[in-house]
């Protein structure tokens, strides 16, 4: 099955991985910053390194979401700086 692509000839994004969308952002980048595409290539160039950083902005959004859920102790188990093990000790 072959990769869909856009109207403006690239690939989708929403199907992209991080990594994928992150490599195409870059190289968006550095042309960009060459200066050596005509305005109208830049201009298509901007609005697609836009979107891709959109894109990998919500893959980082949801992988710390992920993280932040898998590794947050369960609710009523944590230690409070209010606990007794913080009290310090009058011996």
């Amino acid at each position: 099955m072959a990769d869909a692509t856009t109207t403006d000839g690239f690939p989708d994004i929403a199907g992209m991985r991080y990594e994928d969308a992150r490599e195409e952002l870059i190289a968006i980048v550095a042309k960009l910053e060459a200066g050596q595409a005509p305005l109208e290539d830049s201009m298509q160039l901007w609005r697609r390194g836009e979107a891709l950083a959109a894109h990998c902005a919500t893959w980082l959004d949801g992988a710390q979401a992920e993280i932040e859920r898998t590794t947050r102790p369960p609710a009523g188990t944590g230690l409070h700086a209010d606990d007794e093990i913080f009290d310090e000790d009058d011996s």
